[in-house]
């Protein structure tokens, strides 16, 4: 059964995933099932339903930036397991550079129900809540 820790080493793999890029990895991550949601500084919710339209949402996003993005993961709370499924939230700072300089863009929580099975973790659903648009 994972622990707090390789919960951590998880979701940093996902943000590693999407800042490296390597979507072949962050593929493998999500639950063919999965739902990844944002609300976006209280505004409508969005909601991405099954991993290839994760996936298609992840891939169009690093297409049209410009920058590099660093996803910073802070505050970690593994809040309980029930059923193989891990409940996790962290805050997440998101920074970009471009030209040499660095920005903060943005900032917000995520909620995380991570499914275990046979010792393989996978994203079920993945929440964030942004602070402000970037």
């Amino acid at each position: 059964m994972a622990d707090s820790a390789d919960l951590l080493a998880f979701i940093n793999t996902y943000s590693w995933s999407y800042d490296a890029p390597d979507l072949e990895l962050m593929d493998t991550l999500f639950a063919d099932d999965a739902v990844f949601s944002l609300r976006i500084a209280g505004g409508d919710l969005i909601s991405f339903d099954g991993r290839p339209a994760i996936m298609d949402l992840m891939r169009n996003s690093l297409a049209a930036q410009t920058d590099q993005r660093r996803h910073i993961n802070t505050n970690f709370v593994h809040l309980g397991t029930e059923n193989n499924i891990h409940s996790t939230r962290h805050y997440l700072t998101l920074v970009g550079t471009e030209n040499g300089e660095i920005n903060l863009l943005s900032a917000g929580v995520y909620s995380a129900e991570i499914r275990e099975t046979e010792g393989t973790l996978k994203i079920g659903k993945l929440h964030l809540d942004l602070d402000k648009a970037y």
